[in-house]
């Protein structure tokens, strides 16, 4: 008899591509925001934690998005 596999969450697929550097990642939020994210970005909790334009530190709640967009760089 197969198992049946487990089904992954939002969550755990959103960290499997958040630490594939070669991604472009777009995230859009409830209020209709697009954010593309750093390639330095990572996840903690259920915050996302990236850098905007280099410098300012951003911190995303995994809550507030409604879509995602990837793209091969």
């Amino acid at each position: 008899m197969k198992k049946a596999k487990k089904k992954k969450t939002f969550k755990e697929m959103l960290e499997m591509y958040l630490q594939i550097k070669g991604l472009d990642i777009i995230i859009q939020l409830e209020n209709g925001i697009e954010i593309q994210l750093d390639k330095n970005r990572q996840l903690i909790d259920d915050m996302i934690i990236t850098t905007i334009n280099g410098k300012k530190e951003k911190k995303i709640p995994i809550s507030k998005i409604t879509a995602v967009d990837l793209y091969a760089a």
